[in-house]
């Protein structure tokens, strides 16, 4: 019988309340084994549940629980998905972990395409791999919002570009969708030559059929790394390709904003960086659903501090900062550093742009800068608090991707460094506690 360890519970919750604590096992919930994370949380809704536990001195007790219909109970499980992870079948012509380097760490090249995933955590499927069986779960469960990788809705070009025969089914899987209320964010990874132009067109005209089940699609452009050798070739996406999208994306946006009260389809930030065309206003992303495509990052950073350089009513603060970037963001970043300058009297902000040589010329977002880069362009160039976002960092550990650590870094540049949340309110919260750490001259007050 599977047996789910308890890592924690929440403080307040009913299963403190019942007693259960960290090193417990779930057995059993209304009398049958939980087979992973969704279907607990599904049992977890209702209003009368009994579930049985198991101490680690192998006492079991079953505790009947009447709560609030969707309250938790306040269990944390040590493997959230309460199952194994399922893999991804697929051998994509374009997956970035297969232009990863040997030697990292393992768990980057894990290749997840799990369904529970999509719910849990925003990772996207390509439905390759789920059994009918699966495809039920999510309809019975209401599994919603999830993630799916489109690319292609050409049958052919699909299963050429996901390497997997199964991949030509997937309006057929989208069919099954259709009169629920499962809503789906798609993703359609650009590749010049395959899936763009014509086909781009046709993909989504044939997606916004399935609209509101299929709620938004984001289109972003193929990443590639120097570490190609043995793949199939394929191309960035040029400047002058980024503009012809950008104008077939607006020609559909424009008609369904009449048609259907949404623009439906968005192109990730990069488009427009790239393309040298201007960004447009944060109101054009409308719910902002797809920011981690990148879609509409840009100016949600920037209303973020706009909004809280708005709080400031006057502030004077004699401190340097260094803001380390990637190349994508370094002029928008500059951008955002003279406007903190503007509100903020005294400040010294200088962003610092990091070629990526790890992953070459066509990597340049800020959460794939490695420790090595920034040791190897940046050494002795920094003064005063250097700020990092958090994406650099492997999850709640101060690890590069290369494996470099946060510590090293600082000792070997003799710098001290600020690992801060990617958003607008994180930085500018980092500027105002500077303002009170007793280490500088300042004066500020906040408008009421």
């Amino acid at each position: 019988m599977q047996k789910n360890i308890v890592v924690d519970v929440a403080k307040g919750s009913i299963a403190e309340e019942l007693g259960i604590k960290r090193g417990d096992y779930l057995i059993s919930v209304n009398g049958s084994e939980v087979s992973d994370c969704i279907e607990y949380r599904y049992l977890e809704t209702s209003e009368y549940i009994e579930i049985e536990i198991e101490d680690e001195s192998g006492d079991i007790c079953i505790y009947e629980v009447e709560k609030e219909m969707d309250e938790s109970l306040g269990i944390l499980f040590e493997n959230p998905l309460m199952d194994q992870i399922k893999t991804c079948s697929n051998k994509c012509i374009f997956c970035f972990i297969d232009q990863l380097p040997k030697g990292m760490r393992s768990s980057l090249y894990i290749k997840d395409d799990d369904s529970r995933l999509s719910f849990l955590m925003g990772n996207f499927l390509t439905l390759t791999n789920m059994k009918d069986e699966e495809l039920n779960k999510i309809i019975t469960y209401g599994i919603s919002p999830i993630k799916i990788s489109i690319h292609t809705t050409n049958p052919e070009l699909r299963v050429t570009m996901l390497n997997n025969k199964k991949a030509a089914n997937i309006l057929k899987i989208l069919d099954r969708f259709v009169n629920t209320n499962i809503r789906i964010d798609c993703q359609i990874v650009l590749v010049p030559d395959y899936n763009d132009y014509e086909e781009l067109e046709k993909t989504i005209t044939d997606l916004q059929r399935y609209y509101p089940v299929v709620r938004s699609v984001a289109v972003v452009p193929v990443g590639i790394t120097k570490y190609r050798k043995g793949l199939v070739s394929i191309k960035p996406v040029t400047q002058e390709q980024c503009r012809d999208h950008i104008n077939i994306i607006n020609n559909f946006q424009k008609d369904f904003l009449i048609n259907i009260n949404t623009r439906f389809v968005f192109l990730s930030d990069e488009f427009y960086i790239n393309g040298k065309v201007a960004l447009p206003p944060y109101e054009f992303y409308e719910d902002l659903t797809l920011l981690e495509n990148g879609v509409g990052m840009v100016r949600s950073f920037e209303k973020e501090i706009l909004d809280e350089l708005d709080k400031i009513n006057e502030l004077k603060i004699d401190k340097n900062y260094s803001i380390i970037t990637g190349t994508l963001a370094y002029d928008f970043m500059k951008e955002i550093a003279e406007k903190i300058k503007k509100k903020i009297r005294g400040i010294k902000i200088e962003v610092f742009e990091v070629q990526n040589h790890f992953f070459g010329q066509f990597v340049s977002v800020s959460g794939l800068i490695t420790g090595q880069d920034i040791a190897a362009q940046l050494g002795g160039k920094l003064t005063g608090t250097v700020l990092i976002p958090n994406n650099m960092l492997k999850s709640e550990e101060n690890i590069f991707l290369d494996d470099y650590k946060l510590e090293d870094l600082e000792k070997e540049l003799q710098i001290i460094i600020k690992v801060i949340e990617t958003n607008g309110e994180a930085l500018i919260r980092e500027i105002l506690e500077s303002a009170n750490d007793g280490k500088t001259d300042s004066s500020h007050s906040r408008k009421t």
